[in-house]
């Protein structure tokens, strides 16, 4: 299994962040100034979160990915559970985030207890210059999730 650490935003892997947003520019929006972990094994980075402070006692989590080599092995999983229960020792109240209306995505994150809050119509096809497709369907809408600690 992996280890977890907190690391400063610049030493997250930009390759491993481009898994989960195809947007170099977006992240860069939401890396300065984050709380990021990187989950690493045998001195490697397999895994990077990246989460922001909303406002007073919620963070927003904009970035889970794992490395495609190190996918399907629980690493994604431990990784979510090791943020959220440090968001928690920290004194945050909730955990919000913004996913695809499909995939697999959506399913690990209702698996680690965060609930469908509302939909933003449209944001992939605001916010993104190229489409993004998942198994041939193009992510049109987002769903707005949150998890209280």
């Amino acid at each position: 299994m992996p280890t977890f650490s907190r690391v400063a935003p610049q030493e997250l892997p930009m390759p491993l962040l481009l898994l989960a947003d195809p947007s170099e520019h977006h992240i860069a929006t939401y890396l300065e100034g984050a709380l990021c972990y990187l989950a690493s094994e045998q001195g490697q980075p397999v895994g990077a979160c990246v989460l922001n402070v909303n406002r007073d006692g919620v963070l927003e989590l904009f970035n889970i990915a794992v490395a495609i080599e190190a996918q399907a092995q629980g690493i994604g999983s431990a990784l979510l559970e090791h943020v959220i229960a440090d968001a928690r020792a920290q004194g945050y109240a909730r955990i919000e985030l913004g996913t695809g209306t499909f995939g697999h995505q959506l399913a690990f994150y209702q698996r680690a207890g965060f609930r469908v809050e509302s939909v933003i119509r449209d944001h992939f096809l605001d916010h993104y210059d190229e489409p993004i497709h998942e198994r041939g369907i193009q992510h049109k809408d987002m769903l707005r999730l949150a998890l209280t600690l």
